[in-house]
């Protein structure tokens, strides 16, 4: 089993930025890839960024490149998303998430936190 716990949502105004954190615990050592996820109110869930704990250079969504950073503390087993010049459209609930599975598809991940909320003003 893996845990996850994210933080660091809130209300951010319109331009502002948020830095998201994730906690992984438990048998992180079968989970090699990590991902962020959002879910806006009446949407899908949305593929935000990709990573492995093993290597490699994150991957992201097409509708989040160049205002999403992802990084990563390996020995904390900790991953940071920093969202700058944020929108109104990026208010959703945002979930972090872990699998064995490359992919941006929410069904390929195993574990799930429970979300962290961020709030854009317009």
């Amino acid at each position: 089993q893996v845990q996850l716990a994210e933080s660091g949502g809130g209300l951010v105004e319109n331009g502002g930025s948020v830095r998201l954190s994730c906690a992984a615990s438990g048998r992180t050592a079968g989970a090699d890839v990590m991902g962020w996820f959002r879910q806006a109110p009446g949407k899908e869930r949305e593929f935000v960024v990709s990573i492995r704990w093993s290597g490699g250079s994150p991957y992201y969504g097409d509708s989040v490149k160049g205002r999403f950073t992802l990084s990563r503390d390996n020995a904390k087993r900790t991953l940071f998303l920093q969202i700058n010049s944020l929108k109104p459209e990026d208010t959703a609930v945002y979930y972090c998430a872990a699998g064995d599975v490359w992919s941006d598809v929410p069904s390929h991940y195993i574990y799930w936190g429970q979300g962290t909320q961020v709030t854009v003003s317009s």
